[in-house]
């Protein structure tokens, strides 16, 4: 997977600054722009800039290139996908606790009607 999915010598690297740091960072992205009531459209532009900047962190901290179409999609789909549940899992937690005579929780991403 080294050289396909990530850059760095050691996964180790790449789990750590994507997943973890960037994964923790984009799902309070997608919370908050849940809990402002914004459009997803507006999550995706956050998590684009979000790509751009831990793309910096493993070019400033591990000598990664910069400007790599790459590992830019890669960490930008990583980071959609922790962005996107934190969107879904605090939109639903709204229209289940603010509309609670007409939303239930079907799952903790979802809500269907009463």
């Amino acid at each position: 997977m080294q050289g396909i999915l990530y850059e760095e010598p050691s996964i180790w690297q790449f789990l750590f600054i994507t997943v973890i740091m960037g994964g923790w960072t984009a799902w309070r992205t997608g919370k908050s722009v849940a809990e402002n009531w914004q459009s997803y459209g507006t999550l995706v532009i956050y998590v684009l800039l979000l790509g751009a900047g831990i793309r910096f962190i493993h070019h400033a901290l591990f000598h990664g290139t910069m400007l790599t179409p790459q590992y830019y999609a890669v960490d930008t789909v990583v980071l959609l996908l922790f962005a996107t549940l934190g969107y879904r899992y605090y939109r639903t937690r709204q229209m289940t606790n603010n509309y609670y005579w007409l939303y239930e929780k079907a799952s903790p991403f979802s809500w269907k009607a009463k």
